[in-house]
């Protein structure tokens, strides 16, 4: 019988794209994987793994049992849920992950809620990226995570798990003090933007080309912040998300040379039928209310 934890090693694999990078990942070491590989290859009686250069890739055959694995992975995570289900109070431990400004904003005021509403929950949070975090959830060692995306993106998610909106952030235009000498002209004004790469990134580039000029991007943050930061000491001028731009000392005016109508999205992810589980839906419902309520 095949082993179903060795056949989540060979799911990891799969998802990080190398022993090495599984390894590193599970805080496991290159050895053991290799070890748990070639046990597994020996239940399947089949070649799982061949190598390629100074590396290896997953033959047919282990590429057929990663699907299985995900089927029965599926089955698993609905089991565990319709149990947790039967059990009247929320318990057990919740693994939460959010980007920079969800964190500021709502996750302190959502790990409240949640302790004041359900004391055995116990939650436990990091800040991550999206697309590290997507393979955190789909190796199951978070059962959720809260992303964002801009108009005209999108974060692919695995088929094995299931986003849901949960608030639209409008995003505005905001030019630094010293672009008033240059009459607001946002073609004149230095930028900062997310670092190039990114979907938010090529997103601010686009609607800078759509409104006819070549931004000059000369700082470059993932940190909304400091995005933020720099528009207030006159540095530069940003594209601010609603949630960021009230975090302002003072209030801000966007700018009226550059009018917006686009929102980034604000979603959860988590896996496929883990949605059911008791503890995910307490933390959906809370953070939902606290989103509308920012």
């Amino acid at each position: 019988m095949l082993d179903v934890r060795r056949l989540v090693l060979l799911r990891e694999v799969h998802l990080r794209g190398s022993i090495t990078a599984a390894a590193r990942a599970l805080s496991y070491t290159h050895s053991a994987v290799s070890q748990q590989l070639a046990l597994l290859e020996k239940e399947a009686g089949a070649p799982l793994l061949e190598k390629v250069g100074r590396g290896v890739r997953l033959t047919p055959a282990a590429e057929d049992l990663v699907q299985r694995a995900g089927e029965i992975l599926l089955i698993l995570e609905r089991a565990e849920a319709d149990l947790a289900a039967t059990d009247e109070q929320v318990r057990g431990t919740l693994r939460l992950a959010a980007f920079s400004t969800i964190s500021r904003s709502a996750i302190p005021e959502l790990v409240r809620t949640l302790h004041e509403r359900h004391p055995a929950l116990d939650v436990r949070f990091q800040q991550v990226e999206p697309e590290e975090g997507l393979l955190l959830v789909s190796s199951r060692r978070l059962d959720m995570l809260v992303v964002d995306s801009y108009p005209g993106t999108t974060t692919p998610t695995p088929e094995e798990l299931e986003a849901e909106v949960l608030m639209q952030d409008p995003i505005h235009a905001y030019l630094p003090s010293s672009a008033a000498d240059d009459g607001d002209d946002p073609a004149r004004a230095r930028w900062v933007l997310e670092p190039s790469g990114t979907e938010s990134h090529a997103w601010g580039r686009r609607v800078c080309h759509e409104h006819g000029f070549e931004p000059d991007v000369a700082f470059e943050s993932d940190d909304l912040l400091f995005h933020l930061r720099m528009v207030q000491a006159g540095l530069a001028a940003a594209f601010l998300p609603d949630l960021v731009a009230r975090e302002a000392d003072e209030p801000l005016t966007p700018t009226a040379s550059l009018v917006l109508d686009q929102s980034r999205s604000i979603s959860i992810v988590c896996r496929r039928g883990a949605q059911r589980r008791p503890a995910v839906r307490a933390c959906r419902d809370a953070l939902a209310e606290i989103l509308t309520a920012l």
